[in-house]
């Protein structure tokens, strides 16, 4: 990226949360005196969906304000958040927050010297180059300063407001999400911006290859935050070091617990064949009453001590063991088997014919077996229209389409659910033929257990509402033997993709996936690559994504 668009000069800006405590009006907590200081550099903030990554950043910003403790930022603050949208009419320069200097520099060039204008200004005597610099760095060049906002694609906008920010050269850049519906070329290019920014940047997202572009990485996790050095990829490879540790640790301290309990039962039985020698002793009155009454009194104390002994070492055991188990993460991940969605390598799946879509792609497509094919092309370019044609909800304008198994489309919206049915129903509804204690059992390998089955959709957070909506497909019968799914990690927390890969492994037929995340594309083991361009579905290398 242009060194020009780069924040050049500034006083050391900084980011420090002292005791900070949040909670929503209705008094559910989000943070309890947290302590976060991230430090110069790139920061990327991840957690689980809901952990309160988008929560911190607003309050960073000052969109909200603490209910105790402090946050202290040195520096301006540059703040893109998620999901906002610009107003359409808006002219480009006035959404770069140029169109005053720019108006006053062309007023001052056309000979007008009022003092204004020169006040308008200012030191920004390049704003033009320089925002045309930004754009250009951003894959933006294309976009003329007097467009309006309303002609440029939904991924544009995402650039032309984080290239507003860059201009104005904050000390602190704040980004929620940022590569949420960008392509992949778009996607390159905010990596880069990122890679070239010198100031203070915290980044949440569950992009993994923008999260390999960061300094450390910041897990925030019951309220608390921790750093650790490096990238997404150095940070796994600390927590699984950490968690192996963990693991052995729960292991050692159950093995302890267990001989504790031993050595105390032990020392009871030690204990008892005491008190029936003594009380044989007393019984045949071997020794002087009193004499024997001394040993008796000595013996219980002695006993006692002996006993709270070995109490007080099982006590302390099975603590070490709490402790050993609460080092251990609980992150569950999806166990499923799906033998039925099996399919044989030479049998036709799905053929597009001179398939032409009501938005004027043209394919032509034949899926055999279990093929893996990922659907790439930029924003707009009619891969949802595409999908949703193949899943029978829109018609072709023209040609011919034959899908030859049982399928399921998964949308981005995960729309899906009757929000006023459970887990429950809502698998039984895809699965009516089958009984309430199978619905139960499969539900169980999606991690909803027991109670948590008859939750409603409607209270389902977002990753819950993602594996309930992927139980309900992937277990509906008859099973799908053709999956379609339209970017099915967006808005998904590191944890759940995970979890989204691991069923996707289990599943045996042929899988069509649109998305612009490659490492997600690559862990499934993508056998075919195709891309939409210029009104065309061609297949393409995967060097060539």
């Amino acid at each position: 990226m242009s060194s020009s668009t780069a924040p050049t000069h500034r006083t050391a800006a900084s980011v420090t949360c002292t005791g900070l405590g949040f909670h929503w009006p209705d008094g559910t907590p989000v943070f309890d005196a947290l302590q976060w200081a991230p430090g110069p550099g790139r920061t990327g903030l991840i957690g689980l969906n809901g952990a309160g990554k988008s929560t911190l950043l607003k309050l960073l910003a000052g969109e909200l304000t603490p209910v105790a403790g402090s946050v202290k930022v040195t520096g301006e603050v540059g703040y893109l958040p998620q999901d906002t949208s610009l107003d359409t009419s808006l002219r480009v320069d006035r959404a770069l927050g140029i169109d005053a200097a720019r108006a006053a520099l062309h007023a001052i060039e056309a000979g007008d010297t009022a003092e204004q204008h020169f006040t308008a200004v200012g030191d920004d005597w390049d704003v033009e180059e320089r925002a045309r610099a930004t754009l250009d760095a951003l894959g933006l060049d294309g976009i003329g300063l007097d467009r309006t906002v309303g002609e440029v694609s939904g991924g544009e906008s995402v650039l032309l407001r984080l290239a507003a920010l860059l201009l104005r050269r904050p000390g602190v850049l704040l980004l929620d999400e940022p590569t949420n519906n960008l392509d992949l070329r778009s996607r390159r290019r905010l990596y880069a911006a990122v890679e070239s920014w010198n100031g203070v940047l915290i980044v949440v997202s569950h992009d993994r290859e923008l999260l390999e572009h960061v300094d450390q990485i910041a897990d925030l996790r019951e309220g608390g935050v921790r750093s650790f050095g490096g990238t997404l990829s150095a940070y796994q490879d600390a927590l699984e070091v950490e968690q192996e540790a963990a693991e052995r640790m729960v292991r050692a301290a159950e093995a302890d617990v267990k001989r504790q309990k031993r050595e105390l039962a032990e020392a009871r039985e030690k204990l008892d064949r005491r008190v029936s020698y003594g009380k044989k002793m007393y019984a045949i009155k071997r020794e002087p009453r009193a004499v024997m009454n001394a040993r008796k009194r000595t013996a219980q104390v002695s006993a006692g001590k002996h006993r709270g002994l070995h109490v007080d070492r099982l006590e302390t055991a099975k603590g070490r063991l709490g402790e050993a188990v609460l080092a251990v993460r609980d992150d569950d991940e999806i166990r499923i088997d799906l033998p039925h969605t099996a399919v044989p390598a030479g049998r036709t799946v799905l053929s597009l014919i001179a398939l032409e879509t009501r938005h004027g792609l043209r394919a032509d497509l034949e899926v055999r077996g279990p093929e893996r094919i990922a659907l790439t092309g930029p924003v707009g370019a009619g891969k949802t229209t595409l999908l949703r044609t193949m899943a029978g909800q829109l018609p072709p304008a023209a040609g011919s389409m034959l899908v030859s198994v049982p399928d399921r489309y998964l949308p981005q919206r995960l729309d899906v659910l009757d929000e006023e049915e459970s887990v429950a129903a809502n698998v039984a509804r895809f699965a009516p033929e089958a009984s309430d204690n199978a619905v139960r059992a499969r539900l169980a390998r999606f991690l909803f257990r027991g109670g948590r089955a008859e939750q409603l959709a409607a209270s389902l957070s977002g990753g819950e509402r993602f594996r309930a909506t992927l139980a309900a497909l992937m277990l509906a019968e008859p099973a799908p033997q053709l999956l379609m799914l339209d970017e099915p990690t967006n808005n998904l927390d590191l944890s759940s993709v995970r979890q989204l890969t691991t069923a996707l492994a289990s599943y045996q037929g042929a899988l069509v996936v649109a998305s612009h995340d490659l490492p997600f594309l690559r862990a499934l083991e993508i056998t075919r690559w195709l891309r939409i361009e210029d009104g065309v579905l061609r297949e393409v290398d995967a060097a060539d994504v």
